[in-house]
Formats: structure tokens, C-alpha cells, sequence
């Protein structure tokens, strides 16, 4: 969720005389802050997910989904409704609702986080359920708020809502409208600021699906708001670590893994209105909060502005939001896999100035290069008072300016300055895309849960060169990627035994055991369930952890449930919610097969996306052949205490007596009916048996007999009557 601050933020002309200050005071923060928190030791394991959703409006009447643009209302609803709840039974708070960037978007967290504790992996879903449902008790009739990426007419038409102008003073978009983002000052003033540091309004191109029908000059898909990277939601976890070293090695291990789980959750292939040949999103937000200058992106020379990072005209090869940049670990625990800086072969853009400060303080190279990383980028939004006037012994403000506003796959976190209760040193995986339902959120978060759990218990690490990383990141982008995509990886895990090898034996070289940091290129199945004799895969020694924890049956079964889920996403068995979707689309009638996306399409999309998500739905080819989502309701939303009920009359408590008296009577006489029924039909099965054994008799014929003498003479009618022929002697 984002950090919003109450005050008046300054424009980019205002900001600007003020930028140096925050960048030099930013590293100071970091440096009194890491100070203050690095000796601490032997945290818990906690964990945390965040949900997006989009709101929308459905207009049966004309077949056409609208944004509604009731996010801050909404959010306000439900934040007030948790605070009541608390105060009546401080246990029972389920969730934290936040602001997002668009209008029609809320978030979601867990009121407090997930404990180390095996039970808690069942209660990620149950607690995803609540949100949902309460979510759905905060909505008029005619709305829905289905967990997809993105709005799939963003952009069209008035779909942002009638009489909705564009081109405002803050995103000047020809697309959207102002009014699809936030009215929080903060969001307005961070697109604003975006573009005119950029010098103009960011330019976002998806390469377009290429149907049957497409014209052959159509061209990349274009978007020129952040509207349509930041209106995205996303699913992402967070992981508190044991301490300032662990969470460090953590980051590296996430930083790896990040692109696999993308592509295993890749869920957007409709980009405003239109299929795109992607299916995620990441390219889309990357490119919407792109704020480099023309100089910056490579395209000219640029003149020196001083009050900018590096004078605005250093070449930076990717924008704020983009893969992990170097690994970060360097500390001795982590024994022969500890080489950090082995693994880190891409150039790594720094500000010198905070770099030598950062050395200066004591802080390790590695960990120096990754904070100075963020300070080649200036501040976005700054508040009036709130610059000069901060303490840096204290304060962490300026920090995290810089911090909260490089948007990479991983994010490694410093505890917090103004926490209430104590939050340790925590990571956060930021590329997985939500999914439609709470059961595929949950398996998600638990699996990668247990990943780490297994990478650290088991003294593990699956490091790979960085530039593989970025590779990695590319490949999971493409249609398909989780099936037709092979993604760098370590053939091993742990230095296998050089003694069992059999080209050792034989004094021949062999490429596992000579080199230690092998990798190669494998499928996501593979990676999950293992390839060669060397690399084990992720989910067998998953499986194996839970075994060697002891792990109560029913937290194991659950957890086999959703790891056979993401196996057979793996395997194409059962299909992404990008390929689900592009299915949906090319099946509805009303389609073209040109690449866009017919309002009623779209319109059919978001009911079926939302009926499957709150269980009213089953997608088989999404999910399996059984229903895996049990119906999720709003009138199920929150507690209902057992309090007293105070009538105003006696007459109205007599009356509401007789009617639950007559309820009674009619319950009791539908069981007598029910009963009377259960007996007839038994009379009626018997009456049939009996006539079939007399039939059988009259005809044995039937059964494969002949019939007797006696009776051949005998014929019985339809009617039931006898005759019997009379023989001349």
C-alpha cells in the first residue's frame, strides 16, 4: 500500500531546489537507521500478503462494464467497520484496508501478520475468504470487485464513467481521465511529477496479439497514463527474517525466484481493450512510471540540470520499476554460498557521492552499492514542511522517498521508524499477479513461504548469474511463458559428491562437479519437480521439509492440494489465468478474432471472473476437475454477536412468536408429507416387482422359456381380462 502523508506536496518546479537535500539526507537516514536496528537478533518468522482488487460497475442494460471510481469511499467503509468490529472483540479484526493508486482500486492485508507456526498455512486462505466478503458487503448491487490485473477496457470509450473528460491537468492523458486516479494529493502529484521530469507524458506500447482477423498494419498497443501500469493489481508477499544477515540472503534467493513465480501466475493479456502478446503486466508498470529524461533513456545528450540525480543526463538502463538490480548478501553465515558478488555481472548504476558515504559509515560494499543504487533516481513527491524540518537521527522520511519509490521484483526493507508494536528486517516478493480466486492466492503465498523455509533450513541457495535474472524476467513476459519458456537455473543446490561421480572415478572431467555454480536452462515444471540426477526440484523438498517438521495431516494435505495446483499450471494441465482468459475472449460471440476487445466480451469476462472467485462458478480447465472454492458470501462477512433482543410491544413479540409457532406446524407437516411420500414410493417399488414377477409368469417367453402346456391356451389382454381357447376333441 502506498505511504501517504497529510500536507500540501510540492509540484516539480517547487521540488526541485529541494531534491539534492533529500538525496544527501536520504543515505543519512539509512545510516542512522541501519545503526540503530543492526544488532537485531533471533526475530520469528512472520509473513504478510497483500491483495489488489478493482472495482467495477456493470450496466446490464447495455452489456458494458464501467470503473467505479468508489475506491476511497469504499476503503473508508470498511476501515471504519474493522475499527468497530475490534472495539467490540478485539480478536476478531481480520483485515487492514489501504489506499491504491487508481480510484477504483482497494488493497488488502491481514490485520496482523502469519506466524512461523504450521496452522497458520491454512488460515492464509480462510483470511483471504473474510476480505473478499467483506469487500462484497461494501458494494451496490450492480457491482463487482473480481481479483483480476487489470480493467480490460481501460481507456475505451467512457468506460471510466459518462461525461468523464480527458487530457486533465494531472495525467494529461487522451485516454483516461483524471478522475481514475486517487484523490489523495500524493497520487495526483507522483503523475504529475513523472512526466514532467520526463519532459512529457509516459509512453507505455504492449506488442498486440496478431489473430485471424487483425490487420496486419495494426502495430504495438499504445497507453500514454500511469493509470494503466499502476491500475494493475498484484499479489505479493512479505517475509520478516531473523536478522539484518538473513534477510540479506533472503533478498538474493527472492531476487531468483521472482521471475518463475511470475510467469507461473501470469494473468493479464488485455491491455485497453486489446489482446496483448504478453501476459503479465510487469512491462506495462514499468513503462508507466518511467520518468528518465530523453538523455537518461539513451535518446540524446541532454543538457545538465544540477538539481538532479546526476544532473539528469547519466544514462539509466531501466526504469524505477524493473528486476533486482545486484545481490546483497555478504555475511559468513552463509558459508560456501556467500559469494554475492560472484553472481553480480550487470553494470550497476550508483551515485558516487552516497556510495562513499555509505563506505564511510562502515556499511560492506555490496550492501553500499544497493542503496546507492536507489539514490541515482531524485524524490517524486515532497511536502511542504517536511524537508529541512526532519531529523535524520530520528527520522527516515527522505529514506524512503527514494525507498518506497523504486519498484523492483524484490524489495528488502529495514525495520520501520514509527512502528507501534516491533517489526523486524523484512523482504518482499513483488512479481506474482493476482489470481481469481482465494484458494490460488493462498497456494501462491504458501508455497513460497515454505521455498524459503526449505532454502534456509536446509543450508540451500539456487544463486544465479544476474544478467540470467534479467533474462529470466524477458522470457516471463511472452504468451505462454510457463509451458513454451525455458528459465536459467542452478543445476544444483548443494556441491554434490564429487566421490560418486562416475567420470571422477574415471578421472574425467564433468561439468556438475567441476563447477559449483552451474546453471542451465530449464522449464518451470522442471524447476518445480526436478531434472538430472543432481537438482531435486522445489517441490519434492518441499514435501520432504513438511515431513521432517512433522507437520499435522491436515495442514500437510492442504498444502499437497495447492502444490498440485501450481505443478499442473506447470505442467499445461491446467492453465494460466492469461491463457483462461485469452480462451474466454476467443470463444465469446462476440468477437471478431481482430485482437479487440467487444464491450460485451469484456462484460461477460468480468461476471464469470467474478462468479468463479466467490465460488458461484467452477473452471475446470482453471482449477481442476473438482470445485476447489467453496461459495464465498457477504452475509458470512463479519461476527454477528448473541445479543439481547428488545422488543418494543409485547404485541410485537406475540406476533413474531406466532409466526415462528406457524413456521413450526408447517415444518412438522412437511415432514409428515415427506415421510408419507418415503413409504408410497417403497409401496409403489414393491407393486412394480410383483407385477413384473406376474408378467413373467403370464410371458415367460421374455425370460427364455417356453411355456407350459397348460398354458398355452391362455391370453391375457392389456386390461388385465383372461381367455382361455377351447380345443375341438
Amino acid at each position: 500500500g502506498a505511504i501517504l502523508t497529510v500536507g500540501r506536496p510540492l509540484d516539480w518546479n517547487e521540488a526541485k531546489p529541494k531534491l539534492a537535500y533529500v538525496r544527501e539526507h536520504g543515505v543519512s537516514q539509512f545510516i542512522a537507521h541501519y545503526a540503530r536496528h543492526k544488532e537485531i537478533k533471533r526475530d520469528a518468522l512472520f509473513y504478510g500478503d497483500e491483495i489488489e482488487y478493482g472495482l467495477f460497475r456493470l450496466d446490464a442494460a447495455s452489456k458494458k462494464p464501467y470503473l467505479s471510481l468508489r475506491g476511497a469511499e469504499v476503503r473508508e467503509l470498511l476501515a471504519n467497520r474493522e475499527v468497530e468490529e475490534r472495539r467490540a472483540i478485539p480478536e476478531s479484526g481480520k483485515v487492514t484496508w489501504h489506499p491504491e493508486y487508481g480510484s477504483w482500486m482497494v488493497e488488502s492485508t491481514p490485520a496482523r501478520p502469519y506466524s512461523g507456526y504450521t496452522d497458520d498455512l491454512r488460515r492464509v486462505e480462510t483470511n483471504m475468504r473474510s476480505r473478499r466478503a467483506r469487500l462484497l458487503a461494501a458494494l451496490h448491487e450492480d457491482e463487482i470487485a473480481p481479483t483480476v490485473v487489470a480493467f480490460p477496457l481501460l481507456g475505451v470509450g467512457d468506460s471510466a464513467g459518462p461525461g468523464l473528460e480527458n487530457k486533465g491537468p494531472v495525467a494529461a492523458s487522451s485516454l483516461v481521465p483524471d478522475a481514475v486516479i486517487n484523490p489523495h494529493p500524493r497520487f495526483g502529484t507522483l503523475t504529475r511529477n513523472i512526466w514532467s521530469r520526463r519532459g512529457a507524458t509516459v509512453d507505455i506500447r504492449a506488442p498486440r496479439f496478431l489473430d485471424a482477423n487483425t490487420p496486419p498494419d495494426a502495430g504495438d498497443i499504445a497507453a500514454d497514463a500511469m493509470a494503466f501500469g499502476m491500475g494493475c493489481c498484484c499479489l505479493q508477499v512479505t517475509f520478516q527474517c531473523r536478522d539484518v544477515e538473513e534477510s540479506r540472503h533472503v533478498y538474493d534467493q527472492l531476487a531468483v525466484l521472482a521471475p518463475v513465480m511470475m510467469a507461473l501466475t501470469a494473468a493479464c493479456p488485455i491491455v485497453s481493450g486489446k489482446l496483448q502478446d504478453h501476459d503479465v503486466r510487469w512491462g506495462l508498470v514499468a513503462q508507466s512510471v518511467d520518468d528518465r529524461t530523453p538523455a537518461e533513456r539513451g535518446e540524446t545528450s541532454g543538457e545538465v540540470d544540477p538539481d538532479m540525480a546526476r544532473g539528469g543526463v547519466s544514462p539509466l538502463r531501466t526504469s524505477r520499476y524493473s528486476a533486482a538490480s545486484s545481490y546483497i548478501c555478504s555475511h559468513k553465515q552463509c558459508g560456501h554460498h556467500c559469494a554475492a558478488a560472484h553472481y553480480n555481472d550487470v553494470d550497476l548504476e550508483i551515485d558516487e557521492l552516497a556510495h562513499k558515504q555509505l563506505v564511510d559509515a562502515g556499511i560492506d560494499d555490496l550492501l553500499a552499492r544497493h542503496i546507492a543504487h536507489l539514490f541515482v533516481r531524485d524524490p517524486l513527491v515532497l511536502f511542504e514542511g517536511l524537508v529541512e524540518e526532519l531529523d535524520d537521527a530520528v527520522a527516515t522520511d527522505h529514506f524512503e522517498n527514494l525507498q518506497s519509490t523504486n519498484w523492483n521484483s524484490v524489495r528488502w526493507k529495514p525495520p520501520p521508524a514509527d512502528a507501534s508494536e516491533h517489526v523486524g528486517w523484512r523482504v518482499e516478493l513483488r512479481t506474482m499477479e493476482v489470481q481469481l480466486t482465494d484458494f490460488e492466492n493462498a497456494a501462491f503465498t504458501v508455497f513460497c513461504v515454505l521455498v524459503l523455509r526449505v532454502l534456509l533450513s536446509f543450508d540451500l541457495n539456487i544463486y544465479v548469474p544476474m544478467s540470467k535474472v534479467h533474462e529470466n524476467m524477458a522470457r516471463a513476459h511472452r504468451r505462454d511463458a510457463v509451458t513454451q519458456q525455458k528459465f536459467w537455473w542452478r543445476s544444483h543446490m548443494v556441491r554434490p559428491d564429487r566421490g560418486a561421480c562416475p567420470s571422477h572415478q574415471k578421472g574425467q572431467p564433468c561439468s556438475v562437479h567441476d563447477d559449483a555454480g552451474a546453471v542451465v536452462e530449464m522449464t518451470c515444471l522442471e524447476i518445480l519437480t526436478g531434472k538430472g540426477a543432481y537438482y531435486p526440484g522445489l517441490v519434492p523438498l518441499v514435501l520432504v521439509y513438511l515431513d521432517s517438521i512433522g507437520c499435522d495431516p491436515d495442514t500437510a494435505q492442504r498444502v499437497k492440494t495447492y502444490v498440485d495446483l501450481i505443478v499442473k499450471r506447470a505442467s499445461g494441465e491446467l492453465k494460466t489465468a492469461a491463457a483462461w482468459t485469452r480462451d474466454f475472449v476467443a470463444s465469446h460471440p462476440a468477437y471478431a478474432r481482430d485482437s479487440v476487445v467487444p464491450p460485451e466480451t469484456a462484460y461477460d469476462l468480468l461476471q464469470r471472473c467474478h462468479d468463479v472467485g466467490v465460488g458461484a462458478a467452477h473452471e475446470p480447465s482453471l482449477l481442476g476437475p473438482e470445485p476447489k472454492v467453496a461459495p464465498v458470501r457477504k452475509e458470512n462477512a463479519y461476527n454477528v454477536p448473541l445479543a439481547r433482543v428488545h422488543f418494543q410491544t409485547s404485541d410485537s413479540l406475540r406476533t413474531l412468536l406466532d409466526q415462528y409457532a406457524e413456521r413450526a406446524n408447517l415444518v412438522r407437516r412437511r415432514s409428515e408429507l415427506a415421510g408419507d411420500v418415503v413409504r408410497l414410493k417403497a409401496d409403489l417399488v414393491r407393486a412394480e416387482a410383483e407385477l413384473k414377477d406376474v408378467d413373467d409368469a403370464l410371458e415367460p417367453r421374455s425370460q427364455g422359456l417356453s411355456r407350459p402346456a397348460s398354458m398355452q391356451r391362455m391370453r391375457a389382454s392389456s386390461d388385465g381380462t383372461l381367455s382361455v381357447e377351447i380345443l375341438s376333441p
